[in-house]
């Protein structure tokens, strides 16, 4: 038997495929790569890790399992199954409406999906990983679930409480990708930096990322996913003085405005926010930070809009995402308010979001001409070494590209200093020190 397993949606979604790929591949069953044409015939079982999140993740899975569908049909596969959020959302329905599918578990159902392979679960194994990144960075997930309450978000009533994981297994799990080659660890949960409060009684993410940076192997720790309210003042203090810490925070703040983030239910206002990012780049200078904003909620009129546009301006955000407001059913926002805002306006601020951030994305790349960078060499593509330095992290921001009339296999997940020679909206040019 061979098995394709396919990710969608985010970087936890990934984790998650991992770990089964490895209990799969334990078995002694062959493991077909991802990227793999459904109709191939490279797969006799297909898997779909699936993302229940919002309206375009939905869509993007639903479209894969019935071309997953397809093959089966024609003769390609004879096996589908499907799980993760999508799945544990709408088992029901899916199961109702899409019976080509062999089985859909949820996304916690890992065991049972396992058995539905004919294999059994190991919890041996349950700190390894047959990586589907590249071989020298891993996402390490510390914790599942969520017990905010935001209006719009569904992932509390899919993935449930959250639940910190022990920070020995996380040291054990962290060393054994150090000892497959792992170079980069990013750190990521529903809230990174709630870490602990269930299991220690209280916010251990910097004694966490402290024990992680101590790993033999491991250079650099990235930190994605963290909340802004009660942000441990403690974590800047080792990102300020921890080398392999990088100087680089994902902090969705979702808006600025207070009457929107009072119908968000998130406890921040403008005030709160400004004196915020003001600490990040004072207690640890250089930082990048990345946020998420959401545009078209509920409660955001033109007033609010433009208040949010004066927000991003002034703090000068180095990475800045958005995404346009989603009514989730089952959400606090979907029972309790209405989608007033038109699509169509929901689309027109969301480009002029996007269109002051590129400036300013644009204008940070090019403060950074001249000056000599450490990057981590990602892959070799068209004469150039595509890299990253500590404030990029993969798939999610730019490049640094570094021409190179050719470029041994040796240097990938290296480290190299450049000196930065051209710079545009997303990536930057650079050549060998």
């Amino acid at each position: 038997m061979k098995v394709q397993l396919i990710t969608l949606g985010c970087s936890k979604n990934r984790v998650d495929s991992e770990h089964l790929l490895y209990q799969i591949a334990a078995a002694g069953i062959d493991i077909c790569p991802e990227d793999a044409p459904f109709d191939s015939g490279e797969a006799d079982v297909v898997i779909l890790n699936t993302c229940g999140f919002i309206a375009d993740a939905k869509k993007e899975s639903v479209e894969a399992i019935m071309r997953a569908v397809k093959a089966k049909l024609d003769g390609f596969v004879k096996r589908i199954y499907v799980f993760g959020c999508l799945s544990g959302r709408y088992h029901d329905f899916l199961v109702a409406e899409i019976p080509e599918v062999d089985g859909f578990f949820g996304a916690d159902d890992r065991r049972a999906l396992l058995a539905a392979l004919g294999i059994k679960y190991s919890p041996l194994l349950d700190i390894r990983r047959h990586l589907t990144t590249p071989p020298h960075y891993a996402y390490l997930k510390i914790s599942e679930g969520c017990d905010r309450a935001c209006a719009y978000c569904a992932i509390p009533g899919i993935r449930g409480r959250h639940v910190s994981v022990d920070m020995e297994q996380l040291v054990d799990e962290a060393a054994a990708l150090a000892e497959k080659g792992v170079r980069e660890l990013l750190v990521i949960a529903q809230d990174t930096t709630y870490y602990g409060l269930d299991i220690y009684r209280k916010r251990m993410i910097a004694p966490l990322l402290d024990r992680l940076s101590q790993i033999k192997g491991i250079e650099w720790i990235r930190l994605h996913y963290s909340y802004p309210e009660a942000f441990p003042e403690d974590l800047l203090d080792v990102m300020a003085a921890n080398e392999k810490i990088c100087k680089y925070i994902d902090i969705p703040l979702q808006h600025c405005d207070g009457k929107v983030l009072g119908m968000m239910r998130r406890p921040s206002d403008e005030k709160q926010l400004r004196a915020l990012v003001e600490k990040f780049r004072t207690r640890v200078p250089g930082v990048a930070l990345r946020t998420t904003m959401i545009v078209g909620h509920p409660g955001e009129g033109e007033r609010e809009f433009k208040r949010l546009l004066k927000f991003v301006e002034d703090m000068r955000f180095e990475r800045l995402g958005a995404f346009t407001y989603s009514e989730e059913e089952g959400t606090y926002g979907a029972i309790n308010y209405k989608d007033t805002v038109p699509q169509r306006v929901k689309k027109d601020r969301y480009e002029r979001l996007m269109e002051l951030q590129s400036g300013i994305s644009l204008n940070y790349n090019l403060s950074r001409m001249g000056s000599s960078e450490r990057v981590i060499v990602d892959s070799y593509e068209d004469g150039n070494l595509l890299c990253r330095t500590q404030k990029e992290s993969p798939e999610v921001d730019g490049q640094v590209l570094v021409p190179v009339s050719a470029a041994p296999a040796s240097l990938i997940g290296n480290f190299l200093n450049v000196k930065i020679t051209g710079a545009d909206y997303y990536d930057l040019n650079a050549e060998l020190i």
